[in-house]
């Protein structure tokens, strides 16, 4: 069985963002970027079902900037057999990425897709959703657990009662949670190997897909600063604070 992973490049986790100086967006010029975390976990995954024998190969794709080959070779340092790049410069939607890897998920036919719930710079959890429903294949999103075995996928996910266990016929979409494992560290020697492993490279144009954006970003601004706090003597100063100041009561 093949896995294909989509993988994204965001600004690292341990970076402060900020607002770029148009208000257009956060600025990302000058900025360290790395691999999506929730997407680190899903290349885990990946590479730890073909170590059990569940996978035969483990595919990374992901669709961005030509400086997105770092992330894929990230990808490939972690144990991933191959990776390929669909090259844009447009920020992109998850409608419009959905359809760029159905186009990908196509080609390769993997048995399963296994991606990160959601990407960190914008919070959408919707791309591993749509593909799903573009391929028709059944999903399991949240996903804390994953099990192979006789052409099912048994995924355990979080849900707000606690965690579901469902069982989908293979091909099918598994989103990744963050207790689904702790990925590993790319060791030097596998970085070293990552470079000659096979990287493809697809124009977003050349493929027909539809990517104009549906969305329009109005403007982005920084938080309000939180106003210092004060300490108060009574819980009736505090009634009659909330009454008159906060006017939650």
């Amino acid at each position: 069985m093949k896995v294909l992973v989509p993988v994204k490049r965001v600004v690292d986790y341990n970076v402060k963002v900020r607002v770029a100086a148009d208000g257009s967006g956060v600025e990302t010029q000058g900025v360290k970027m790395s691999m999506n975390p929730f997407d680190e976990i899903a290349i885990e995954e990946a590479v730890r079902l073909r170590e059990k024998g569940a996978a035969t190969e483990v595919v990374a794709v992901s669709i961005g900037v030509q400086a997105s080959q770092d992330t894929l070779r990230t990808a490939l340092a972690m144990g991933a057999d191959r990776a390929i790049l669909i090259r844009t410069d447009e920020t992109l939607e998850p409608l419009a990425v959905a359809g760029l890897l159905k186009i990908i998920v196509e080609r390769e036919a993997p048995g399963l897709v296994c991606m990160g719930k959601q990407a960190i710079d914008d919070d959408m959890n919707a791309t591993g959703q749509i593909l799903a429903a573009k391929l028709g294949w059944p999903q399991g999103t949240f996903a804390s657990a994953v099990t192979i075995a006789d052409g099912r996928a048994e995924i355990a996910r979080e849900i707000d009662g606690g965690t579901e266990v469902i069982s989908l016929a293979l091909p099918a979409v598994v989103t990744a949670d963050l207790r689904l494992n702790e990925p590993r560290y790319a060791s030097l020697p596998n970085i070293m190997k990552a470079r000659k492993k096979p990287l493809e490279t697809l124009d977003a144009a050349d493929l027909d897909v539809d990517l104009a954006p549906r969305l329009t970003i109005v403007s982005v601004a920084e938080p309000a600063e939180r106003k210092e706090g004060v300490k108060l003597n009574s819980a009736a100063e505090l009634v009659e604070k909330l009454k008159t100041e906060a006017k939650v009561i």
